[in-house]
């Protein structure tokens, strides 16, 4: 996942589909027969084929780590489909003034931030960490937010301490700032430590969801995938039931189930789905 990028609707169309499909079917005036469909640039090769190399010490640790919390947590993962329109609609509105106004683009990642920190206070058991030695299970008393930076080194989790006390805004400038610190590499120590819950930007690169590895000791992580436009059915008070283009996200939960239940995991994300789908962020954003 990455802190920095940010699909818009549609964005999660893989790039073929951006080929006219008539071209390869159509035929010229003059009747020489069909026109073939326009050749992509091949790929270039990358320098690493048939090469034998160290894994990096960052590399090293990352690979010992998921493969531990593996290990030492029941994973699984609940996955719930967003109508994220309204926020949508909302960021479009007030972007280009944010921007002027805190000096960093507005992207949805502080809406799923605002949304999943609200949810942590009235859910503490997905803001927990266990210690299975002492057979103990600590509630955390703020929320602390993981925030996944893709990094050329390798993928890191940057911290965003107190999460649950900041607005719209302050999440967006934190959240800015210390992704563009990840991946320069002048984060302090505690900024990479301390997490409580973690989010990932499944869908910085289109995909639609993924199975997040929790980051231990923490017993959940939340995937956003891409926000797509998609026909949907909707209830309209008016017209009854119809169909809308909608803009539409997944949300892939994994949960440790050694604390937590599927009901807590659901009851979790129901919150976080009600407070985007509803987009009422406005006052946050000054509009």
């Amino acid at each position: 996942g990455d802190a920095g990028a940010e699909p818009g609707p549609g964005s999660a169309s893989p790039p073929a589909a951006a080929s006219t499909p008539a071209a390869s079917a159509s035929t010229t005036e003059t009747g020489t027969g069909p026109v073939a469909a326009p050749v992509g640039a091949a790929a270039t090769a990358s320098p690493l084929r048939g090469r034998t190399e160290k894994l990096t010490r960052l590399r090293s640790l990352i690979a010992r780590r998921m493969v531990e919390s593996l290990q030492v947590s029941a994973q699984l993962t609940t996955v719930v489909e967003v109508d994220l329109t309204n926020v949508v609609r909302l960021r479009t509105r007030a972007k280009a003034e944010f921007e002027a106004r805190e000096g960093v683009k507005l992207t949805y990642l502080p809406f799923f931030a605002k949304a999943v920190c609200e949810a942590l206070k009235a859910y503490p058991q997905l803001n927990a960490s266990i210690d299975q030695d002492k057979g103990e299970v600590t509630y955390h008393a703020a929320e602390h937010l993981g925030v996944a930076v893709d990094t050329e080194r390798g993928l890191l989790v940057a911290t965003v301490h107190d999460a649950g006390d900041l607005n719209i805004a302050g999440l967006a400038r934190k959240v800015a700032d210390l992704a563009e610190r990840t991946r320069n590499n002048k984060m302090a120590p505690d900024e990479l430590t301390g997490s409580t819950f973690t989010l990932t930007n499944t869908g910085s690169r289109g995909a639609l969801f993924d199975t997040p590895i929790i980051f231990q000791p923490q017993v959940a992580i939340l995937g956003t995938g891409a926000v797509v436009k998609r026909p949907v059915v909707v209830d309209d008070p008016g017209l009854g039931e119809t169909i809308a283009v909608r803009s539409m996200v997944y949300l892939a939960l994994t949960y440790d189930h050694r604390l937590v239940d599927g009901a807590d995991a659901a009851r979790f994300l129901t919150m976080v789905r009600q407070r985007l789908e509803e987009g009422r962020f406005e006052s946050e954003l000054g509009i």
